[in-house]
Protein backbone atom coordinates (compact mmCIF):
# COMPACT_ATOMS: atom_id res chain seq x y z
CA UNK A 1 0.00 0.00 0.00
CA UNK A 2 1.51 3.55 -0.96
CA UNK A 3 1.57 6.71 1.03
CA UNK A 4 0.28 9.56 -1.22
CA UNK A 5 0.60 11.91 1.68
CA UNK A 6 4.14 12.54 3.35
CA UNK A 7 5.07 15.37 5.24
CA UNK A 8 8.82 15.59 6.32
CA UNK A 9 9.80 17.12 8.98
CA UNK A 10 7.48 20.26 8.14
CA UNK A 11 7.82 23.20 9.79
CA UNK A 12 5.45 26.48 9.49
CA UNK A 13 6.29 29.87 11.59
CA UNK A 14 3.68 33.14 11.16
CA UNK A 15 5.45 36.54 11.23
CA UNK A 16 5.14 38.29 14.59
CA UNK A 17 4.40 34.79 16.69
CA UNK A 18 6.98 33.54 18.56
CA UNK A 19 6.18 29.76 18.16
CA UNK A 20 5.99 28.10 15.52
CA UNK A 21 2.04 27.06 14.08
CA UNK A 22 3.61 23.58 12.94
CA UNK A 23 6.82 22.38 14.18
CA UNK A 24 9.27 19.42 12.65
CA UNK A 25 6.12 17.25 11.76
CA UNK A 26 6.83 13.90 9.56
CA UNK A 27 3.97 11.70 8.93
CA UNK A 28 2.29 9.16 6.39
CA UNK A 29 -0.72 9.22 4.92
CA UNK A 30 -1.67 5.47 3.56
CA UNK A 31 -3.89 5.05 0.65
CA UNK A 32 -7.49 5.47 0.88
CA UNK A 33 -7.65 5.91 4.45
CA UNK A 34 -9.35 8.87 6.32
CA UNK A 35 -7.10 10.45 8.61
CA UNK A 36 -8.41 13.04 11.14
CA UNK A 37 -6.02 15.84 13.08
CA UNK A 38 -7.44 16.48 15.75
CA UNK A 39 -6.37 18.70 18.94
CA UNK A 40 -7.55 22.14 20.43
CA UNK A 41 -7.57 25.34 19.07
CA UNK A 42 -4.32 26.86 17.86
CA UNK A 43 -2.59 22.93 17.84
CA UNK A 44 -1.48 23.42 14.51
CA UNK A 45 -4.00 20.94 12.32
CA UNK A 46 -5.83 23.54 10.20
CA UNK A 47 -2.34 24.95 9.22
CA UNK A 48 -0.92 21.84 8.60
CA UNK A 49 -3.64 20.52 6.07
CA UNK A 50 -3.44 24.03 3.98
CA UNK A 51 -0.02 23.87 3.36
CA UNK A 52 -0.89 20.07 1.59
CA UNK A 53 -2.20 22.59 -1.48
CA UNK A 54 -0.21 25.15 -0.44
CA UNK A 55 -3.16 27.63 0.77
CA UNK A 56 0.31 28.18 3.44
CA UNK A 57 3.56 27.86 2.01
CA UNK A 58 5.78 25.55 4.66
CA UNK A 59 8.59 27.41 6.39
CA UNK A 60 10.85 23.98 6.37
CA UNK A 61 10.50 20.69 5.48
CA UNK A 62 8.85 18.99 2.20
CA UNK A 63 5.62 17.47 1.18
CA UNK A 64 5.30 14.98 -0.62
CA UNK A 65 1.98 13.97 -3.04
CA UNK A 66 2.70 10.27 -5.29
CA UNK A 67 6.20 10.45 -4.55
CA UNK A 68 6.36 14.24 -5.84
CA UNK A 69 7.39 17.44 -4.19
CA UNK A 70 4.28 20.02 -4.36
CA UNK A 71 6.50 22.73 -4.65
CA UNK A 72 7.82 21.44 -8.18
CA UNK A 73 4.19 21.74 -9.45
CA UNK A 74 2.23 24.50 -10.38
CA UNK A 75 -0.42 25.69 -8.11
CA UNK A 76 -3.33 25.41 -10.61
CA UNK A 77 -2.54 21.53 -11.28
CA UNK A 78 -1.82 20.77 -7.43
CA UNK A 79 -5.00 22.07 -6.41
CA UNK A 80 -6.82 21.03 -9.41
CA UNK A 81 -5.72 17.18 -8.50
CA UNK A 82 -6.88 17.51 -5.15
CA UNK A 83 -10.91 18.20 -3.82
CA UNK A 84 -10.95 20.51 -1.03
CA UNK A 85 -14.18 20.67 1.58
CA UNK A 86 -14.24 23.71 3.56
CA UNK A 87 -16.78 24.31 6.86
CA UNK A 88 -18.14 27.29 4.89
CA UNK A 89 -18.94 25.28 1.51
CA UNK A 90 -17.71 27.83 -0.30
CA UNK A 91 -20.57 27.27 -3.66
CA UNK A 92 -20.91 30.35 -5.90
CA UNK A 93 -24.73 31.44 -5.27
CA UNK A 94 -25.27 32.68 -9.10
CA UNK A 95 -24.21 29.38 -10.16
CA UNK A 96 -26.92 26.61 -10.42
CA UNK A 97 -25.63 23.50 -8.25
CA UNK A 98 -25.22 21.50 -11.80
CA UNK A 99 -22.57 24.13 -12.58
CA UNK A 100 -20.95 24.52 -9.03
CA UNK A 101 -20.02 20.89 -9.57
CA UNK A 102 -18.84 20.73 -13.01
CA UNK A 103 -16.47 23.83 -11.65
CA UNK A 104 -13.30 21.99 -12.38
CA UNK A 105 -13.98 19.72 -14.95
CA UNK A 106 -14.70 22.48 -17.27
CA UNK A 107 -11.45 23.97 -16.35
CA UNK A 108 -9.82 20.90 -17.12
CA UNK A 109 -11.60 20.92 -20.63
CA UNK A 110 -14.37 18.17 -19.99
CA UNK A 111 -16.78 17.96 -22.91
CA UNK A 112 -20.26 18.85 -21.66
CA UNK A 113 -21.86 15.56 -22.12
CA UNK A 114 -18.84 13.95 -19.53
CA UNK A 115 -19.84 16.82 -17.20
CA UNK A 116 -23.70 16.37 -17.29
CA UNK A 117 -23.34 12.67 -16.44
CA UNK A 118 -20.19 12.90 -13.58
CA UNK A 119 -22.85 16.01 -11.76
CA UNK A 120 -25.55 13.39 -12.09
CA UNK A 121 -23.34 10.14 -10.83
CA UNK A 122 -22.17 12.29 -7.81
CA UNK A 123 -25.90 13.76 -6.90
CA UNK A 124 -26.89 10.44 -6.90
CA UNK A 125 -23.92 9.52 -4.38
CA UNK A 126 -24.06 12.26 -2.07
CA UNK A 127 -28.19 11.52 -1.91
CA UNK A 128 -29.68 14.33 -3.78
CA UNK A 129 -31.53 13.56 -6.57
CA UNK A 130 -29.89 15.26 -9.79
CA UNK A 131 -33.93 15.53 -11.40
CA UNK A 132 -34.68 17.77 -8.10
CA UNK A 133 -31.30 19.12 -7.36
CA UNK A 134 -29.40 20.10 -10.44
CA UNK A 135 -30.96 23.09 -11.60
CA UNK A 136 -31.78 24.31 -8.18
CA UNK A 137 -29.51 27.46 -6.82
CA UNK A 138 -27.20 27.32 -3.01
CA UNK A 139 -29.93 29.81 -1.66
CA UNK A 140 -32.48 27.34 -2.21
CA UNK A 141 -31.08 24.39 -0.13
CA UNK A 142 -30.61 23.40 3.42
CA UNK A 143 -27.28 24.10 4.74
CA UNK A 144 -27.01 20.36 5.19
CA UNK A 145 -27.59 19.76 1.03
CA UNK A 146 -25.06 23.05 0.03
CA UNK A 147 -22.78 21.04 2.15
CA UNK A 148 -23.37 17.45 0.42
CA UNK A 149 -23.25 19.50 -2.93
CA UNK A 150 -19.51 20.40 -1.52
CA UNK A 151 -18.67 17.11 -1.30
CA UNK A 152 -19.75 16.66 -4.46
CA UNK A 153 -17.49 19.75 -6.31
CA UNK A 154 -14.68 18.15 -4.16
CA UNK A 155 -15.06 14.87 -6.09
CA UNK A 156 -16.16 16.02 -9.56
CA UNK A 157 -12.67 15.72 -11.29
CA UNK A 158 -11.80 12.53 -9.44
CA UNK A 159 -9.28 13.40 -7.39
CA UNK A 160 -7.16 10.66 -5.65
CA UNK A 161 -6.62 13.03 -2.34
CA UNK A 162 -9.12 15.08 -0.65
CA UNK A 163 -8.90 17.66 2.00
CA UNK A 164 -11.72 18.50 4.35
CA UNK A 165 -11.14 21.57 6.48
CA UNK A 166 -14.65 20.96 9.73
CA UNK A 167 -16.93 20.45 6.99
CA UNK A 168 -20.03 19.69 9.30
CA UNK A 169 -18.39 21.73 12.05
CA UNK A 170 -21.64 24.82 11.11
CA UNK A 171 -24.11 21.89 11.21
CA UNK A 172 -26.60 21.04 13.56
CA UNK A 173 -26.67 17.40 15.45
CA UNK A 174 -28.89 15.83 13.20
CA UNK A 175 -27.98 16.81 10.11
CA UNK A 176 -23.91 16.63 11.24
CA UNK A 177 -24.94 12.58 11.99
CA UNK A 178 -26.36 12.49 8.57
CA UNK A 179 -23.41 13.99 7.02
CA UNK A 180 -21.27 11.87 8.64
CA UNK A 181 -22.87 8.58 7.94
CA UNK A 182 -23.20 10.27 4.57
CA UNK A 183 -19.27 10.50 4.11
CA UNK A 184 -18.36 6.90 5.17
CA UNK A 185 -21.13 5.93 2.99
CA UNK A 186 -19.66 7.38 -0.06
CA UNK A 187 -15.85 6.80 1.66
CA UNK A 188 -16.20 3.22 1.21
CA UNK A 189 -17.27 3.21 -1.93
CA UNK A 190 -15.05 5.61 -3.50
CA UNK A 191 -11.95 4.81 -1.40
CA UNK A 192 -10.08 8.25 -1.56
CA UNK A 193 -7.79 9.49 0.77
CA UNK A 194 -9.01 12.06 3.30
CA UNK A 195 -7.07 14.93 5.43
CA UNK A 196 -10.22 15.61 7.96
CA UNK A 197 -9.76 18.62 10.62
CA UNK A 198 -12.04 18.99 13.36
CA UNK A 199 -11.89 19.38 17.26
CA UNK A 200 -15.04 17.18 17.83
CA UNK A 201 -13.67 13.91 19.52
CA UNK A 202 -16.76 11.73 18.99
CA UNK A 203 -16.53 12.72 14.89
CA UNK A 204 -12.84 11.72 14.54
CA UNK A 205 -13.42 8.50 16.39
CA UNK A 206 -16.78 7.11 14.25
CA UNK A 207 -15.10 8.57 10.83
CA UNK A 208 -10.96 8.21 11.63
CA UNK A 209 -8.93 4.89 10.46
CA UNK A 210 -6.04 7.20 12.01
CA UNK A 211 -6.20 10.07 14.46
CA UNK A 212 -3.23 12.69 14.66
CA UNK A 213 -3.09 13.80 17.83
CA UNK A 214 -1.98 17.08 17.85
CA UNK A 215 -0.65 19.78 20.47
CA UNK A 216 0.96 22.92 20.09
CA UNK A 217 2.46 22.82 16.49
CA UNK A 218 3.55 19.07 17.19
CA UNK A 219 2.44 15.50 16.87
CA UNK A 220 1.90 13.30 19.73
CA UNK A 221 0.39 10.66 18.77
CA UNK A 222 -0.49 8.97 15.51
CA UNK A 223 -2.36 5.49 15.40
CA UNK A 224 -6.09 4.13 14.87
CA UNK A 225 -8.76 5.19 17.24
CA UNK A 226 -9.20 1.98 19.48
CA UNK A 227 -5.27 2.22 20.32
CA UNK A 228 -5.11 5.91 20.96
CA UNK A 229 -8.17 5.02 23.54
CA UNK A 230 -6.41 2.21 24.74
CA UNK A 231 -3.31 3.12 24.46
CA UNK A 232 -3.26 7.33 25.32
CA UNK A 233 0.48 8.59 24.83
CA UNK A 234 0.29 11.10 27.99
CA UNK A 235 -1.81 12.29 29.82
CA UNK A 236 -3.13 15.16 26.99
CA UNK A 237 -4.17 12.45 25.10
CA UNK A 238 -6.13 10.90 27.29
CA UNK A 239 -7.98 13.85 28.53
CA UNK A 240 -8.48 14.81 25.04
CA UNK A 241 -10.13 12.03 23.79
CA UNK A 242 -11.70 10.65 26.86
CA UNK A 243 -9.50 7.58 26.96
CA UNK A 244 -11.40 6.25 30.18
CA UNK A 245 -14.40 6.03 28.86
CA UNK A 246 -15.47 2.32 27.97
CA UNK A 247 -18.98 2.70 25.95
CA UNK A 248 -16.64 4.65 23.59
CA UNK A 249 -14.28 2.18 23.71
CA UNK A 250 -16.78 -0.67 23.29
CA UNK A 251 -18.66 1.55 20.11
CA UNK A 252 -14.89 0.67 17.87
CA UNK A 253 -15.54 -2.56 18.93
CA UNK A 254 -17.72 -5.04 16.87
CA UNK A 255 -19.88 -7.79 18.19
CA UNK A 256 -17.08 -10.83 16.33
CA UNK A 257 -14.15 -9.84 18.49
CA UNK A 258 -16.52 -11.19 21.29
CA UNK A 259 -18.57 -13.27 20.87
CA UNK A 260 -18.73 -16.98 21.34
CA UNK A 261 -18.93 -19.95 19.17
CA UNK A 262 -22.43 -21.06 18.20
CA UNK A 263 -23.45 -24.69 19.49
CA UNK A 264 -26.97 -26.56 18.92
CA UNK A 265 -27.64 -26.87 22.79
CA UNK A 266 -31.19 -25.68 22.93
CA UNK A 267 -29.80 -22.40 23.00
CA UNK A 268 -33.79 -20.13 20.86
CA UNK A 269 -32.47 -17.97 18.57
CA UNK A 270 -33.65 -14.60 19.80
CA UNK A 271 -32.56 -10.91 19.59
CA UNK A 272 -30.30 -11.43 16.34
CA UNK A 273 -27.30 -8.81 16.15
CA UNK A 274 -24.67 -9.03 13.45
CA UNK A 275 -21.01 -9.70 13.88
CA UNK A 276 -20.20 -5.98 12.34
CA UNK A 277 -22.68 -4.51 15.03
CA UNK A 278 -20.73 -2.53 17.76
CA UNK A 279 -20.31 -3.50 21.17
CA UNK A 280 -21.85 -0.22 22.53
CA UNK A 281 -24.75 -0.85 20.68
CA UNK A 282 -24.77 -4.85 22.30
CA UNK A 283 -24.22 -4.14 25.31
CA UNK A 284 -27.25 -1.49 25.32
CA UNK A 285 -29.47 -4.10 23.74
CA UNK A 286 -28.37 -6.92 26.78
CA UNK A 287 -28.92 -4.24 28.97
CA UNK A 288 -32.01 -2.52 28.28
CA UNK A 289 -33.85 -5.47 27.41
CA UNK A 290 -32.25 -7.34 30.15
CA UNK A 291 -31.60 -10.09 27.73
CA UNK A 292 -29.47 -13.16 28.79
CA UNK A 293 -27.34 -13.08 25.50
CA UNK A 294 -27.82 -11.82 21.66
CA UNK A 295 -27.52 -14.64 19.20
CA UNK A 296 -24.59 -13.76 16.35
CA UNK A 297 -26.33 -13.98 12.81
CA UNK A 298 -24.94 -14.00 9.06
CA UNK A 299 -26.13 -12.47 5.96
CA UNK A 300 -28.33 -15.09 5.64
CA UNK A 301 -29.34 -15.17 9.14
CA UNK A 302 -27.86 -17.99 10.06
CA UNK A 303 -26.19 -18.48 13.68
CA UNK A 304 -22.47 -17.80 13.70
CA UNK A 305 -22.12 -17.03 17.41
CA UNK A 306 -23.33 -15.79 20.94
CA UNK A 307 -22.53 -12.84 22.92
CA UNK A 308 -23.54 -12.36 26.61
CA UNK A 309 -22.87 -9.58 29.19
CA UNK A 310 -19.96 -11.72 30.52
CA UNK A 311 -17.96 -12.04 27.40
CA UNK A 312 -18.02 -8.33 26.90
CA UNK A 313 -17.02 -7.95 30.18
CA UNK A 314 -14.01 -10.51 29.23
CA UNK A 315 -13.24 -8.13 26.48
CA UNK A 316 -12.57 -5.32 27.88
CA UNK A 317 -9.48 -5.08 30.33
CA UNK A 318 -7.76 -1.80 31.74
CA UNK A 319 -5.50 -0.28 29.23
CA UNK A 320 -2.44 -1.45 31.16
CA UNK A 321 -3.28 -4.68 30.36
CA UNK A 322 -3.83 -4.57 26.68
CA UNK A 323 -1.30 -5.40 23.90
CA UNK A 324 -1.78 -4.09 20.62
CA UNK A 325 -0.59 -5.42 16.98
CA UNK A 326 -1.42 -4.30 13.56
CA UNK A 327 -4.86 -3.56 11.42
CA UNK A 328 -6.16 -2.80 8.42
CA UNK A 329 -8.44 0.07 7.09
CA UNK A 330 -11.60 0.20 9.31
CA UNK A 331 -12.88 0.56 5.56
CA UNK A 332 -12.00 -2.74 4.69
CA UNK A 333 -14.16 -5.72 3.99
CA UNK A 334 -16.67 -6.62 6.98
CA UNK A 335 -14.56 -9.93 7.41
CA UNK A 336 -11.38 -8.98 8.74
CA UNK A 337 -11.57 -5.05 9.11
CA UNK A 338 -11.98 -5.60 13.26
CA UNK A 339 -10.03 -8.60 13.95
CA UNK A 340 -6.80 -6.61 15.13
CA UNK A 341 -5.64 -3.60 16.13
CA UNK A 342 -3.19 -0.88 14.58
CA UNK A 343 0.23 0.15 15.88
Amino acid sequence: MSNPIVFDTISKEFAGTNRAAVRNVSLEVLEGHLVVLLGPSGCGKTTLLKMVNRLYEPTSGRILIDGVEVHTLKLTELRRRIGYVIQQVGLFPHMRIEKNIGVVPKMLGWEKRRISQRTDELLELVGLPPAEFRRRYPGQLSGGQQQRVGLARALAANPSIMLMDEPFAAIDNITRTRLQDELLRVQQTVRKTILFVTHDVEEAIKLADEIVIMQEGEVVQYDTPLNILSHPANDFVAQLTGANDLLRRLSLQPVATAMLPWTDEGRPITHKITPTTDLRTALGLLMSDNLEGLTVVDEAGHPVGYLTLAAIRNLTPRPSEETSGSAPSRHSTPDTQYLETDT
